[in-house]
């Protein structure tokens, strides 16, 4: 079926309308703009619509919002938004940059739709570095943002005034027989809100509240130069990028999930707070990864409601059910690695939280983070001496068993990732678990003395770790090492990583236990 197009865009896909080589002109088209690719280079228009959550009905709220996207799209891809264009004339008969203005449009530079990340997870082109070095990209947005000082974002009302909004705009676009559902979500949503009213007030006292990208998933994503580069952040609605940073990261973990993806997910959230250490966000992560949902869930109700397309109702509708499965609790889990450096805990603790949607904590980010040091900066201590002495350790895993308090409280699995080489390390985390009724399991990775030498030097040639330790570290750790005791081995799951990589066969024991242990939080 053709296309139906206004008679402005009907005549911009008319190749010698534009001042620059165009050979061909194609149109892609949303619920609310259009998009013409025309050689090049790439005009966005706004459509002259007011759904509500936003309002360009009509020229100059166009230009302005044109201006607006033009600014906060040039925070993280500044080498694709070049300007924005007037198009004079009339509409049958458009001039590109002629006066007066008859519509606006903000000129980008041109990339192929193939590379944004949504096309390359449809390809199996989205790789695991993608997924990092997007992680690296987002917490360092945040992390480079200004907290707001205005007094209307970010306050309860403010958050919950949008998934508010959804619900009632969602009732209007569903069929009768999904209202149940909606009904599901939206009293759910409620009691979430309710329960996080305290944790939204203190991040905004906290300063969490920034001018975010607000529409952070694998659509508005583009692979540029091998580096994931977002784009299309909102500029028409303040309130919805003046947002907590968790809020703005749980688009794309949710968009991951709903594809299937919970390794790539969690992949992303764990680099995410390595990077961030908001791991007190967490507390928030259901309600807005519900809330994201929502939201998707809408913009296919109203591309549904302007074209009849039978996909954009499967979508809504799956998109419902990934808002009310966001919001399900489950029994925390406490994981604790050990074993001495080389054998792998780390790389088996990744198999682990991508496997099992857990969070991980590592001793050797969070060391770092105590003393203002980045993951991969170099701490230059000497074994046992500067941020390694004995001191360093117990405030270390002192801030571990702190951070694994408030997310099993929160109801998430844990995964903490350290050498544990001490019965009085690992005492207070399994205390824990007892207290907070958490399933727990002791992970003992080995692997032989070579292995673990080899494993060493191959990470300190490579330099992309947070780990330090070198071989004279493993001597160390090898000389103080406590045999687990008796009272722990009932909890003990052993894990030989002598194999490369780690093996994942379901049929080992190892996994077995792992998959039981797991589906108690289920």
């Amino acid at each position: 079926m053709t296309a139906t197009y206004p008679p402005l865009i009907q005549a911009l896909r008319d190749p010698g309308r534009y001042p620059h080589p165009v050979r061909q002109v194609e149109v892609l088209e949303t619920h609310i703009s259009w998009v013409l690719l025309a050689g090049r280079y790439a005009y966005k228009i706004k459509k002259p619509v007011d759904l509500g959550f936003l309002d360009f009905s009509d020229l100059q709220k166009r230009r302005f919002f044109c201006g607006e996207e033009l600014r906060l799209n040039r925070r993280l891809a500044p080498s694709l938004y070049l300007a924005t264009v007037g198009i004079g004339g009339t509409a049958e008969r458009p001039e590109i940059g002629a006066e007066p203005a008859i519509e606006y449009a903000v000129k980008m530079r041109r990339f192929p739709v193939a590379n944004t990340l949504e096309h390359l997870f449809g390809r199996h082109g989205l790789q695991p570095r993608h997924i990092d070095l997007l992680a690296q990209t987002v917490a360092g947005f945040h992390a480079g943002l200004p907290a707001t000082a205005d007094a209307v974002y970010g306050t309860p009302a403010a958050v919950m005034a949008p998934a508010r909004q959804n619900f009632r705009q969602l009732r209007t676009l569903l069929a009768a027989a999904d209202l149940p559902m909606l009904d599901r979500l939206e009293s759910a949503g409620e009691a979430e809100y309710a329960a996080c009213t305290a944790l939204i007030a203190d991040r905004r006292q906290q300063g969490r509240i920034r001018e975010c990208h607000g529409d952070l998933h694998l659509g508005n994503i583009v692979l540029l130069r091998g580096r994931p580069v977002p784009f299309d952040a909102i500029e028409f609605a303040p309130e919805l990028r003046w947002i907590d940073t968790i809020n703005d990261a749980a688009f794309l973990v949710m968009d991951l999930l709903q594809r299937g993806r919970v390794d790539l997910a969690y992949r992303f959230l764990n680099a995410y707070l390595e990077h961030s250490g908001d791991y007190a966000g967490l507390g928030l992560l259901r309600f807005y990864l519900s809330y994201r949902a929502a939201v998707r869930a809408k913009v296919a109700g109203f591309r549904l409601a302007q074209t009849g397309d039978p996909a954009a109702k499967r979508e809504c509708l799956a998109y419902l059910q990934q808002a009310v499965a966001g919001l399900a609790q489950r029994k925390p889990v406490l994981i604790l690695m050990h074993g001495l450096p080389g054998c792998g805990k780390s790389h088996v603790a990744q198999l682990l939280l991508e496997r099992y949607g857990w969070i991980r904590l590592r001793s050797d980010v969070e060391r770092k983070r105590l003393f203002g040091l980045s993951p991969l900066a170099s701490s230059r201590s000497a074994t046992g001496g500067g941020i390694y002495q004995a001191d360093a350790s117990r405030q270390t895993y002192g801030r571990l068993l702190e951070l694994s308090h408030g997310l099993l409280a929160d109801g998430f699995g844990v995964i903490v990732d350290a050498a544990f080489l001490q019965y009085d390390q690992r005492r207070p985390f399994r205390e824990l678990a007892a207290q907070l009724g958490a399933g727990f399991a002791l992970v003992a990775v080995r692997a032989e003395s070579a292995t673990l030498r080899r494993r060493i030097s191959e990470r300190q040639a490579a330099g992309n770790d947070a780990s330090e330790a070198g071989l004279d570290v493993l001597e160390h750790a090898s000389r103080n090492l406590e045999p687990l005791q008796a009272d722990e081995m009932s909890s003990c799951l052993q894990f030989d990583n002598d194999a490369e990589p780690a093996a994942t066969d379901d049929s080992r024991p190892f996994w077995r236990q792992l998959a039981e242990l797991a589906a108690l939080g289920d």
